[in-house]
């Protein structure tokens, strides 16, 4: 369910960034290609969650 969601709200925001920043350019909206970086981004955001520890650490 956390790959799910993670995937879901990248999807989602990437491609609404994309959206904005084509229009703003006058340029066109490409629905595949801020799919690709949205996937990619997920990705990124999944690795970086697993490698940060869980737990407090004892001594700074």
């Amino acid at each position: 369910m956390r790959i799910f969601w993670t995937l879901f709200w990248s999807l989602l925001l990437v491609n609404m960034l994309s959206y904005v920043v084509a229009n703003m350019q006058g340029d066109t909206y490409n629905y595949v290609l801020s799919s690709i970086v949205g996937v990619v981004f997920a990705g990124i955001v999944m690795l970086l969650g697993e490698a940060l520890p869980s737990e407090p650490v004892d001594n700074h």
